[in-house]
């Protein structure tokens, strides 16, 4: 968690105005070391998606990650950082650093892809013609589908084959030229529900047996994200999660096995804090309502697009009441909380939310005309 005190931010919005985001990366670093130290056999890959500030990349490579990428953009983003690395250093970094995840792709990044060797995840048989004519260098990833309940944002209608097509799929790759290197799975987005990666380990399990008997070595297993972060009281330490996934992995797995795992929200959530200004107070149906200088189009997008809600705190104290909170566009959709905590605020008052970095300024637009709020890093 951010360790940057109230006076601090205040300090900050004084200097750069509001809307803010402040990303302190002291608070990056320490959620890496977090995931190492209780997943020790598993390499993180950082999914860039969940904010692709090239700032956060950077301080992530440095302590030693490697990066899930969904698109090309993304994927040249990480390789720019990592082609300035010493020769020596750079051998085989495609794979050491980076895995293409997702798993439909157009031809034209296929074609972009290929001179880069990269490891790519399928999980049809249309991709496997797709990869096979446009990008026969790649190294294969496929992603069976697995039970995503109780996770924040589910995946599993929209990726995975069955698991028990898997094989098949492996077959027609090598049937096509191409090589299958491992397996991999998504348990959904803050997954509060930790059986689901004990079901899909066992699953993963039980397809690469099979693809054993039927000839097919697979080396690499990927088990996705969705390691939650603490919101609120009620989702369960990190550290029960990673005590139940030590023990499937030791027990379903050879040591040589290597475990890849792709989080996003896990590392950046909890390191960014947003500021804001009260721009406009009203009593509407005998509720106090405040309107800031954000939005949901703005830093506050993870309310629609990550079903993540955010606590408004207010720098000033006293006897609080429910109000509603709303953003600063002309947009009804545009409503933050319609039940926040907070004391009697005045025009100009400054509010906070915290453990927004994910999946939030990262999908802001300009909507109504109202540029994003502005992004400073701190501890770097």
């Amino acid at each position: 968690m951010s360790k940057i005190s109230p006076k601090q931010l205040q300090a900050l919005a004084a200097e750069h105005g509001t809307p803010l985001v402040v990303v302190d990366h002291d608070a990056i670093r320490q959620n890496y070391a977090t995931f190492k130290r209780y997943l020790p056999r598993v390499q993180a890959y950082y999914a860039v998606k969940a904010n692709p500030a090239p700032e956060i990349v950077q301080t992530l490579f440095h302590a030693g990650a490697s990066f899930d990428v969904a698109s090309f953009p993304e994927f040249m983003l990480v390789y720019e950082l990592i082609r300035r690395r010493p020769a020596k250093e750079r051998q085989d970094f495609v794979w050491d650093k980076i895995v293409y995840a997702n798993p439909v792709k157009a031809k034209e990044t296929l074609e972009e892809l290929n001179k880069y060797k990269p490891l790519v995840t399928f999980d049809n048989r249309t991709e496997i013609g797709k990869v096979q004519e446009h990008a026969p260098t790649a190294g294969l990833l496929v992603r069976i589908r697995v039970p995503n309940t109780g996770s924040m944002v589910e995946l599993s209608s929209k990726f995975g084959c069955e698991s028990g097509e898997a094989v098949a799929l492996i077959e027609e790759a090598r049937d096509a030229g191409l090589v299958v290197e491992g397996l991999s799975f998504h348990v959904g987005s803050q997954c509060t529900n930790f059986e689901n990666f004990v079901q899909a380990l066992n699953m993963s399990a039980a397809v690469m047996e099979e693809a054993k008997s039927r000839g097919f070595e697979l080396k690499i297993l990927d088990i996705g994200g969705g390691f939650p972060v603490r919101y609120n009281r009620h989702v369960a330490p990190f550290s029960l999660l990673a005590k139940k996934i030590n023990t499937e992995i030791d027990r379903l797995f050879p040591k040589e096995m290597e475990i890849i795992a792709e989080p996003g929200r896990f590392f950046v959530a909890t390191a960014v804090t947003s500021i804001a200004t009260v721009i406009g107070k009203a009593v509407r149906d005998g509720k106090t309502c405040y309107y800031i200088d954000d939005s949901v189009y703005h830093t506050f997008s993870g309310i629609i697009f990550d079903h993540c809600p955010y606590h408004v705190k207010s720098f000033r104290k006293g006897e609080t009441e429910v109000c509603a909170v709303f953003g600063q566009t002309c947009d009804g959709l545009d409503t933050i909380s319609q039940s926040e905590v907070l004391p009697d605020l005045r025009l100009d008052d400054l509010v906070y939310s915290e453990d927004i970095g994910a999946y939030s300024n990262a999908s802001a637009t300009w909507f109504n005309g109202f540029p994003p709020a502005k992004v400073v890093h701190i501890n770097q």
